[in-house]
C-alpha cells in the first residue's frame, strides 16, 4: 500500500480508465504503466459496468502500481471502502457532497486497513469551504474536479482549474489531485499551482497514440 508521504514526494500521473470494457481498460493501463504512469484508476464507468472485478484485475496485472477505486461513494462509507480494499485498491474515492458521517466512516476503514481516502469536490456548491472542512477531518487526498459537462457549459479552461487549485491549496495541506479535461501542455501549470496528482482520462483513453500522450505528460512532470 502506498503512503501519504510517498504521494507528497513528487507529482505523479493518474490514468482514469473511464471505460466500459475490461479488455480495453487493461490494454490502456498496460500502455500507461509502461510509459511512466504510476497510478491506475478503475474509473466509475468501469466499476459500474463490471463491478470491483475491475480493481482486482488491475491489481493482479499491475502488482506494483497504485490502484484507485473510483467509487464516488455517497453512503455506507465503511462498507464501500472495505470492498475497495478487499478488491486490491490503495485509494478509494468518496464524494465531497456526501455527509460528514459517510466520509468519517470511510476514514475509519482507511485507518484500519491502511487504505487512503480521496474526497472528490465535483459538483459541490462551495468547494473552498468544503475543502477547509475536509482538511479538519483529516482526509488523505482531495480532488479538485471540474466535470467535463460543466466545463463545456461554462467554457471553463485548464487555466481556470489552475486558479481553483491555488485556492484549494491554501486551505488543504495534504495530497491534492486535480481532474477534468487535462491534456499535455497544461500539466506544468497545474503542478506549479500545487497539484500532487494529475488525473488524466479521455486525453489518453481516446487517443490514437496513448503512449505518446502519457510520455508527454510524464516529461512535464519530470520538470518538478
Amino acid at each position: 500500500m502506498v503512503s501519504l508521504n510517498e504521494l507528497l514526494e513528487r507529482p505523479r500521473l493518474q490514468v482514469a480508465l473511464d471505460l466500459t470494457s475490461l479488455g480495453e481498460a487493461l490494454k490502456i493501463a498496460e500502455i500507461a504503466w509502461r510509459n511512466g504512469a504510476e497510478i491506475l484508476e478503475a474509473g466509475t464507468p468501469l466499476i459500474k459496468s463490471i463491478g470491483l472485478r475491475a480493481v482486482k484485475a488491475l491489481r493482479e496485472k499491475f502488482p506494483d502500481a497504485i490502484i484507485v477505486a473510483d467509487m464516488k461513494t455517497m453512503d455506507t462509507g465503511y462498507l464501500e471502502a472495505k470492498l475497495a480494499y478487499e478488491a486490491g485498491a490503495d485509494i478509494v474515492t468518496v464524494l465531497a457532497v456526501a455527509d460528514n458521517a459517510t466520509i468519517s466512516e470511510a476514514l475509519t476503514c482507511g485507518k484500519e486497513y491502511n487504505l487512503l481516502v480521496a474526497v472528490d469536490l465535483i459538483s459541490h456548491p462551495d468547494p473552498l469551504k468544503r475543502a477547509s472542512e475536509i482538511e479538519k477531518m483529516g482526509v488523505d487526498i482531495l480532488i479538485a474536479h471540474l466535470g467535463i459537462d460543466v466545463q463545456r457549459k461554462l467554457g471553463i479552461t485548464v487555466a481556470d482549474i489552475g486558479t481553483v487549485v491555488c485556492k484549494v491549496k491554501e486551505v488543504f495541506s495534504r495530497v491534492l489531485a486535480v481532474a477534468g479535461g487535462i491534456k499535455p501542455g497544461k500539466v506544468k501549470q497545474l503542478v506549479k499551482a500545487g497539484a500532487n496528482i494529475i488525473i488524466v482520462g479521455s486525453a489518453i483513453t481516446k487517443s490514437k497514440e496513448p503512449h505518446n500522450v502519457v510520455k508527454k505528460i510524464i516529461q512535464e512532470l519530470k520538470v518538478y
